[in-house]
């Protein structure tokens, strides 16, 4: 049961895989709600909590879906803390091939160009039931956006989860006024044909049932349209757009100066401690989900490669490095995460003296703990083999305290906006990248300064709220 039960039904909506908040049950029985961060969740909030809104998510857990039982998965403002929830309780097996099996093991892996090609992909028949389930997932959205929504209202459905989604929609309910987000990058069009052509096809005319299909850069814009045109002829009348989401720069100012923040500066100055000639080591700092897209091993690599061909850093630089495990019911990312601690382990046994720790590296997610780093950071590495933008590359100049150079890939998103400002990295290139970490190191710090100032322009020339609103007023066009 949904909120339009007798009612007119919203007039704005999002859809997304996770939603703003998510559910535990306590001992007691309680239901105890954690609301969420992110852009989509700053900018929903930028409509206001009277405006007729309505987010449909899935519920991820146990907690969530306990939930679901005892609301009926109609959540309202009281129930969340903000915004009004429609959860959807998805048959569990249905929602691990949805999302293990299709979004995070195929889609992502297309989009991000991470298959090793010759042994994978296999399209089998184990492949079509989790497609299958994919739909069934996406049908699932359709189906309660449609309950959901007032005659010819604005529905956002977001990225590479709900594909499907737009065009099932339409046909549910072509009164609707609908956009589809993608977050990641797009493939080009001869790593896209990488899928069976009925699927490939099918993902592209899901997004075409939107009115408009928007991405995070113009590069991922034009493979999109390079894909539609080279497999159905065209876009047809779908409009598409590019909305490159900034930091939100407000938040992570009033946010990084908090007394957690400052105590876990103070842990982390001890970490790095100071220079053979008692002055401070210079550090290089790196925050990533260990995504295999994110290039965390290379990184570790680069920067053994610069204590090896620039010896003057031994002693005076410490690789700051937060690796948050991600997806670790995936095995390839159980794998990759190993390897990023073996590799950190094995500078620091390479290199390190007792008074000095070459690479500092935390697996254990905490926030207030990246912002410190952010605060402390004189160079910022961010070296994906491919990302739809990454915030991280924005946030780190909005918040360091010294200012800092930004050694960036010319394969993420962000590069677009911030690659002017930044030394411009091949991410497989590992003697290029440990030859932009020592350049970075040596900046003056004036130079480093206006780097900054223009890197932090940048980063928040579109914040949450106005990148969510923007879509909403695009539609409307």
């Amino acid at each position: 049961m949904g909120f339009s039960q007798g009612g007119q039904g919203a007039k704005i909506l999002v859809a997304s895989n996770r939603g703003p908040v998510s559910y535990d049950v306590q001992e007691d029985g309680t239901l105890r709600a954690r609301r969420g961060g992110g852009g989509l969740v700053s900018g929903l909030s930028a409509i206001g909590p009277d405006t007729d809104a309505v987010w449909v998510c899935a519920a991820l857990g146990d907690g969530d879906r306990e939930a679901v039982r005892r609301t009926g998965g109609a959540l309202s403002q009281e129930d969340t803390g903000d915004q009004r929830v429609r959860m959807l309780d998805i048959p569990p097996e249905v929602y691990a091939d949805a999302y293990n099996g299709i979004a995070n093991s195929v889609l992502w892996f297309v989009h991000h160009m991470l298959y090793q090609t010759p042994l994978e992909p296999v399209f089998d028949t184990e492949f079509r039931t989790r497609w299958a389930a994919y739909e069934s997932y996406n049908a699932a959205f359709a189906r309660a956006l449609a309950d959901e929504a007032a005659e010819g209202a604005a529905v956002l459905v977001q990225d590479y989860h709900l594909a499907l989604v737009p065009g099932l929609l339409r046909a549910l309910r072509p009164d609707l006024r609908i956009g589809h987000f993608s977050h990641t990058p797009w493939a080009p069009v001869d790593y896209f044909r990488l899928l069976p052509d009925d699927v490939a096809e099918q993902l592209l005319r899901g997004i075409l049932g939107a009115d408009r299909a928007a991405f995070l850069t113009h590069r991922w814009a034009d493979a999109f349209t390079a894909c539609c045109t080279e497999i159905l002829g065209g876009t047809g009348g779908t409009r598409i757009g590019v909305h490159g989401l900034g930091a939100d720069a407000g938040f992570l100012r009033e946010r990084a100066h908090r007394a957690d923040v400052e105590e876990r500066m103070t842990a982390l100055r001890e970490q790095i401690g100071t220079a053979p000639d008692g002055g401070p080591r210079r550090t290089v700092v790196r925050v990533d989900r260990t995504e295999l897209s994110k290039n965390i091993v290379r990184g570790l690599l680069a920067y053994r490669d610069l204590l090896e061909r620039y010896p003057e850093w031994r002693g005076r630089v410490v690789h700051i490095a937060f690796a948050y495990p991600s997806r670790q019911d995936l095995a390839v990312y159980r794998e990759y995460t190993e390897e990023v601690s073996r590799v950190a382990g094995e500078i620091n046994g390479a290199y390190g003296t007792e008074g000095w720790t070459p690479v500092v590296l935390h697996v254990k997610d905490d926030f207030a703990r990246s912002l410190a780093a952010y605060r402390l950071a004189d160079v910022a590495l961010v070296n994906p083999v491919r990302d739809g933008m990454n915030l991280v590359a924005k946030e780190i100049p909005v918040v360091s305290d010294q200012g800092c150079v930004l050694v960036l890939s010319r394969e993420a998103g962000a590069f677009e906006e911030l690659g002017e400002h930044s030394l411009t990295v091949n991410p497989y290139d590992v003697t290029a990248t440990a030859d932009a970490l020592h350049r970075a190191l040596s900046t003056p710090e004036a130079e480093r300064a206006e780097r900054t100032k223009h890197l932090a322009a940048a980063a928040t020339a579109l914040p949450p709220d106005r990148w969510f609103l923007d879509q909403l007023r695009a539609l409307d066009d």
